[in-house]
């Protein structure tokens, strides 16, 4: 085994009682002071953590370079991280408190899945690391909607038994993005018992995905939401959470995506997963600290001449 391997071995072996800990001191503090508490973590996340700190300026000055003053992109940086730690409190606090989660997650433009949903296709719920992203399913499951998530394996123990144990309590289907086929064969059986499926679309997807523009510059991004909805009539809806003043959250649904055909297969594709990205940038350029800015979103690189 190599040493790095070693090393993230032992993190996560050291991270999973500190996650335990972490919630049980959590859960039974107020709630002001939980906020507090989580505030401080951030602050502190900041300013020991220079890799993840050194990645977040980068990407803010891809995105934003001659748009917004150094000063601007720091405290942005610095409310990035903020966010981040109250994100994680807040999953650990609302964790079998479903009428703190009520109280705390509004939703706007319920009509709008309501009425794709009728159509017994299932909704492909396109979203981004916005906001505390993992609270539309919890919020939505509460109100009695069929959930389901294509997300990447959980590598630490911990965070993967609270997931699966709060996902089975929330009715919400986990499909492992890989193996590939399997996520596949999940997400279009899901769809067919017409549920609504939770697709982030905004990390970085490598060589299997298509290029499209994201703030200027060329972005891999995975093309599973178009394939989806092509080979199953599902709609493609637009949805995000955003943090509210007082550190309340709302969910708000964007009207349904209408694929538009092109020339060719691929470019009907690239099209389309371009429009989606577009309004993901929307929502960022609104939001710019409630972005997960810690991720190397264009860390692959078109061939040369493709940038």
């Amino acid at each position: 085994m190599d040493l790095k391997k070693s090393i993230k071995r032992t993190g996560y072996s050291i991270g999973e009682p500190f996650i335990k800990l972490c919630s049980l001191i959590i859960n039974n503090m107020s709630l002001r002071a939980a906020y507090g508490l989580a505030s401080g973590v951030g602050c502190l996340f900041y300013l020991f953590s220079g890799k993840h700190r050194s990645v977040a300026y980068e990407g803010l000055m891809q995105a934003f370079d001659g748009e917004k003053a150094q000063k601007e992109i720091r405290k942005i940086a610095e409310d990035c991280f903020v966010f981040i730690a109250k994100s994680a409190t807040e999953l650990m606090l609302f964790r079998d408190k479903p009428v703190l989660l009520r109280k705390s997650v509004d939703i706007e433009g319920k009509w709008v899945i309501d009425k794709a949903l009728s159509e017994g296709k299932g909704v492909i719920l396109v979203s981004a690391h916005l906001g505390n992203f993992p609270l539309i399913l919890a919020r939505l499951s509460l109100e009695g909607y069929n959930t389901a998530v294509i997300m990447r394996p959980l590598k630490m123990k911990a965070a993967r038994e609270v997931f699966e144990s709060q996902s089975a309590k929330l009715n919400i289907e986990a499909i492992y993005s890989i193996p590939r086929k399997a996520c596949v064969e999940g997400a279009i059986r899901s769809l067919r018992k017409n549920r609504l499926l939770f697709i982030p679309l905004d990390q970085n997807f490598g060589t299997a995905g298509v290029y499209v523009d994201f703030f200027g510059r060329k972005a891999a991004t995975a093309t599973g939401p178009i394939v989806l909805a092509q080979r199953t009539g599902a709609l493609i809806v637009p949805c995000f959470v955003i943090r509210q003043k007082g550190d309340t959250h709302k969910i708000i649904f964007e009207q349904p995506l209408k694929l538009q055909t092109r020339a060719t297969e691929e470019e009907t594709i690239q099209f389309n997963v371009q429009k989606i990205t577009d309004v993901i940038e929307s929502y960022i350029r609104k939001y710019p600290a409630q972005w997960s800015w810690i991720h190397r979103r264009w860390k692959s690189r078109p061939k040369q001449g493709g940038e």
